[in-house]
């Protein structure tokens, strides 16, 4: 058996256009035999994306302002639980800032909205994504306190994850200095890209440590799968991380004989994530969103030019399918990392 393989399904800039783009992520994810995450913006809005779910199973990525410290924001999860039962596997929604300090409150929460979910018929799973940079073992043990509930559970990013570790890593080293502040141009990186490339490799051995804690409570996981770097500026959104597994990130000047740097995983860090989570859960209690952010590019439409007919200006549709090719790309390695375990 297969563990359950998503990848990230949202119109998002610079990619602008309308519900067309939706429609060929469906259908190029529906060929890959992947599910796919969406984005509903309201709870009424589960109803309009359901057309677009494939026939693998789906989740369904809640807005960022959620807040589950605050009623209002139990309610609202509570309210897109109740479109998307049945019809969703899973709901995801963002750790935040404010669980910090405040393990008995966080776990509160967690025990009242597993109550109200279980009053849910074929209630969604609620996946709690690290997020925001909490202290990795501060977000483990918010799931060890809670290992009873049956609807809550953890979402592992390991993008965020192994930026968060490669920044302790090297302040650790340098004086709390900022590992992402540094660029591949920058003039001190030359004299520190050996502390930086140590910090990368320190990375993948804690974050399988941190899976193999997570999968011991034997409750299913949801991971979020994505490659990184700290020298990185190749995101559209000013972030290190979401890039393929295939990614190398340029530099300035030559190191070990080469201007590229691998990410923090590669296909190899990427199988040794899916062999902690296989080794500790069984299938059908894993899933894996492929959750990689727009690069520039463009693929011809091909056979899926009809659909935009409507369309005069197919350039996004064309850096659409560029993206979803990243995607699919990514699917393969990750199936057969799965299919190696």
């Amino acid at each position: 058996m297969t563990p359950k393989l998503l990848a990230l399904m949202h119109i998002q800039p610079p990619i602008a256009g309308d519900t067309t783009l939706l429609q060929l992520a469906r259908l190029r994810l529906q060929e890959a035999g992947l599910g796919g995450e969406l984005y509903p913006g309201s709870p009424e809005h589960v109803d309009a994306l359901l057309p677009f779910r494939t026939t693998q199973p789906c989740t369904a990525h809640l807005p960022r302002d959620i807040n589950l410290l605050d009623n209002n924001g139990q309610d609202a999860v509570v309210a897109f639980a109740e479109r998307a039962a049945g019809k969703f596997f899973g709901l995801v929604v963002h750790d935040h800032d404010g669980f910090a300090d405040r393990l008995e409150e966080v776990v509160i929460a967690f025990r009242s909205l597993d109550h109200r979910l279980n009053q849910i018929k074929d209630a969604p799973l609620l996946f709690v994504e690290y997020a925001v940079g909490l202290e990795l073992d501060y977000f483990v043990t918010l799931f060890e306190k809670t290992r009873e509930l049956t609807h809550v559970s953890a979402c592992i990013d390991i993008g965020h994850m192994g930026i968060f570790t490669c920044k302790q890593r090297f302040a650790e080293r340098f004086n709390s200095q900022d590992i992402c502040a540094l660029r591949s141009d920058s003039i001190d990186l030359p004299e520190r890209i050996e502390a930086v490339q140590q910090a990368v490799q320190e990375t993948p051995p804690i974050i399988v440590d941190l899976i193999n804690r997570l999968t011991a409570l034997g409750k299913p996981i949801h991971f979020h799968l994505h490659d990184g770097h700290p020298l990185s500026t190749l995101s559209l959104f000013g972030v290190s991380d979401h890039l393929s597994f295939l990614q190398q990130i340029p530099i300035a000047f030559p190191y070990q004989g080469r201007h590229l740097l691998q990410g923090i995983y590669g296909a190899e860090g990427l199988n040794r994530v899916i062999r902690a989570a296989m080794s500790g859960l069984p299938a059908d209690k894993l899933s894996f969103t492929l959750e990689l952010h727009p690069q520039p590019g463009r693929t011809p439409l091909n056979q899926h030019a009809y659909l935009f007919k409507h369309w005069t200006d197919k350039t996004n549709a064309e850096r659409m399918t560029y993206w979803l090719d990243r995607l699919i790309e990514n699917s393969t390695l990750l199936r057969n990392a799965c299919n190696l375990c």
